[in-house]
């Protein structure tokens, strides 16, 4: 068995000597010839405790710090929220390529969908969210979506704060926030380059370089990139879904006090345009989980882009001033054949031919103050902030007939009529922000955070469409979003606390009459626990809540084409999340989730109609092992369970999905300074709908798919 072992080395190190010299010439290349002095911004802690900070490595699967949920570097156990924390090695673990798949670890938490594989969407506890936040600032001021999926090449760490989180990021969606946490530049010379292969066809080159850049003590800079074909499981007329991403950052520590970063990232996705299944007689039926009504010549082309500038100044030890600004861009273009439902006999599709451009841009800058100091005897950390937004977007479409097809035995052909003006849509959003918040030690184990936003500014939307010609006036928007939070810590390991969040969120329906429809807005009320099980080791949290999400638009009953706002839906559950490590070696994370989300009041669905893809029950479980000592020291044993309860495909309950629950397994050897991985998902082969998007739109998910990786690291 040593012998096979030995072996088994050689052989790795063979496989790896033709991409490794790459790997060292890039890292080599960014390291100063002189003598470097480490800067402050230079030592970033990885490991559990004091070390750690909320923007930088976590060792292991369990976080101790967060930015996210205050805006601050704080103890994720002084945060009366649910927060929960995906580190880069559980991504690494699973190898980890979709945003979707990384979030699935944490509980009441699954993929929304991807808008026929254009972007990623989330439902967070029951309520479907199509944006996220980078480095704590939003993405797509004015866009419905991202126009392109988020790689993982350079993220640090994946942060979901659940519920509504307006008094810090205004605008957003009253299940949660996704907040994607980079990787920031070091000043110690460190690269890798990982090759993956997998099944049907997967290809993958990615890698990262970062370390000291000459001209300027403190001077850093990493790049990030990533280059993958995945024609799918789903792949039709040999149409490949490529996708290539470059993320350039720099930080610069001029003198102790003062920091300064730049993260620019850039996208471009050309893939084919995918519904996925249909719903028939109340399912979706799997038989054939490749079937595909569209045409092999539907594609999505996009592309995103964006900049971040943020700069730090201690003006004293309890005294920082911060400044963020972000400017994003991108758009894209669609040309596909799209199902727009049965016909009276079930038996046929009918389709229609569609093409969309769509641009857009956005600023955002924010300024803040964090400032600490002790009053009537109580230790005080105030964040104080004001943040400007505007965001524009343009969206033209034009649309065609074109013939149908069979339902069972979908043809990816047909004729296309005379394409013609089906809608044009303008929208710019612009709004001033002021927030503060206070996070108060009142001792004795106790904590207050207190916390209130006033977002204020305008709207302008207007979608013009072969009968409308009106241009509607501005609509003038005003949001509040106070925050309040109460933490008690009995004992050491143990965290009580209770918090009351609030959500914000423009119109963008029209509703007939109106010029300023009221903004969506959303309430819950949380109480929770957090301990740990293991000192700075293992931590389980649980929690219990309820939100209500109201002024949802819906379509109005007797003007069709507008809609109006007099809808509400609450979702109330309870949860629990694991995170860290059992034994040396031995690590786990995982959750268990509960919902119930319904409509609570509609005048076009039915009130307590489930929402749409959020299961009752749901969770998930992955845990690793890696041999310590000896002579299979680095051998690791990986394996996840995922269960996604049974969920309605639309508001009218007019179809369900099924239930699934998928095995997944991984085997990684680390060897020097090289990692070799296998991963499958769905051992079993299961057929499953991943996450229902509406009847003619539900994606499946992957059959038994293999992966192989290998890493050389400086």
């Amino acid at each position: 068995m040593a012998g096979a072992g030995r072996g088994g080395r050689v052989r790795a190190a063979a496989l790896l000597g033709g991409i490794a010299p790459f790997c060292l010439a890039a890292a080599q290349a960014g390291t100063a010839e002189d003598e470097v002095v480490l800067s402050e911004l230079s030592v970033v802690g990885i490991g559990p405790g004091p070390g750690e900070v909320a923007t930088g490595p976590v060792a292991g699967y369990r976080a101790s710090r967060t930015g996210t949920a205050t805006r601050t570097d704080t103890p994720l156990r002084d945060v009366p929220q649910s927060i929960q924390v995906v580190p880069r090695e559980v991504l690494v673990d699973q190898q980890d390529i979709r945003l979707a798949d990384a979030v699935q670890n944490v509980s009441n938490v699954q993929s929304g969908g991807t808008i026929q594989g254009r972007s990623d969407t989330f439902v967070i506890r029951g309520f479907r969210t199509q944006t996220y936040a980078v480095d704590g600032v939003l993405l797509s001021q004015a866009n419905t979506f991202n126009t392109t999926q988020r790689d993982l090449a350079d993220v640090e760490r994946i942060e979901v704060l659940k519920g509504p989180a307006s008094v810090l990021y205004g605008r957003g969606d009253p299940g949660g926030l996704v907040n994607v946490v980079t990787r920031r530049p070091t000043i110690l010379p460190s690269g890798e380059l990982t090759a993956q292969g997998g099944s049907f066809g997967f290809a993958r080159l990615q890698g990262t370089v970062s370390g000291a850049l000459p001209g300027a003590e403190g001077l850093a800079g990493r790049v990030s990139f990533a280059a993958q074909d995945d024609p799918t499981f789903r792949n039709f007329g040999d149409r490949s879904n490529s996708r290539t991403f470059v993320a350039p950052a720099f930080s610069w520590t001029p003198a102790p006090d003062t920091r300064v970063e730049l993260l620019a990232e850039l996208t471009r996705q050309d893939t084919q345009y995918d519904e996925g299944l249909i719903a028939r007689n109340g399912r979706v039926p799997l038989d054939d989980i490749r079937r595909y009504y569209g045409t092999t010549n539907s594609r999505y082309n996009a592309q995103s882009n964006f900049v971040t500038l943020r700069a730090e100044h201690d003006l004293t030890p309890d005294l920082t001033l911060r400044q963020v600004i972000n400017v994003q861009s991108g758009g894209f273009d669609v040309f596909a054949v799209r199902a727009t439902g049965l016909t009276a006999a079930d038996t046929q599709v009918t389709r229609r031919g569609t093409a969309v451009e769509n641009g857009f841009a956005a600023i955002d800058t924010q300024s803040e103050a964090v400032a600490k100091f002790d009053l009537f005897g109580l230790r005080n950390t105030l964040l104080a902030g004001f943040e400007y937004t505007r965001g524009f977007r343009s969206s033209y479409a034009q649309q065609s007939t074109f013939s149908p097809t069979s339902f069972l035995f979908p043809v990816p052909g047909g004729t296309f009529g005379a394409f013609g003006f089906q809608s044009d849509i303008r929208q710019s959003t612009e709004l001033y922000g002021i927030y503060l918040q206070d996070q108060i030690d009142l001792g004795a184990g106790v904590q207050l955070l207190l916390g209130t936003r006033i977002d204020a500014g305008s709207q302008f939307y207007f979608n013009r469409l072969p009968t409308t010609r009106t241009v509607p006036p501005d609509q003038a928007l005003l949001g509040f979003s106070p925050r309040v939070g109460l933490l008690y810590r009995p004992v050491e390991p143990l965290t009580l606390y209770a918090s009351y969040t609030t959500s914000f969120k423009p119109q963008t329906d029209s509703v007939l009459n109106v010029s300023n429809p009221p903004p969506e807005t959303g309430v819950q009320y949380e109480v929770g626990a957090r301990y740990d099980l293991i000192p700075s080791l293992l931590t389980v949290s649980a929690a219990a809540f309820s939100i209500t999400r109201q002024n949802v638009a819906a379509t109005d009953p007797v003007n069709s084409g507008f809609s109006v706002i007099t809808g509400a839906q609450r979702s109330e559950g309870l949860e629990l999340d694991i995170a860290g490590e059992i034994l040396p070696g031995w690590k786990i994370i995982g959750g268990l989730g509960y919902l119930d989300a319904r409509i609570a009041k509609d005048t076009t669905f039915t009130v307590g109609n489930r929402l749409i893809g959020a299961p009752e029950f749901s969770g998930s479980v992955w845990s690793t092992y890696q041999i310590q000592a000896g002579v299979w020291r680095g051998l690791g044993f990986g394996a996840g369970v995922t269960h996604v309860g049974r969920r309605a495909g639309d508001l009218n309950n007019s179809f369900f999905v099924g239930a699934y629950t998928r095995l997944d397994a991984a085997l990684f050897y680390d060897f020097e300074r090289y990692r070799f991985a296998i991963n499958a998902r769905n051992l079993t082969d299961a057929r499953y709908i991943e996450q229902p998007f509406n009847p003619t739109n539900n994606l499946p998910g992957a059959p038994l798919t293999v992966l192989a990786t290998i890493t050389a690291r400086m």
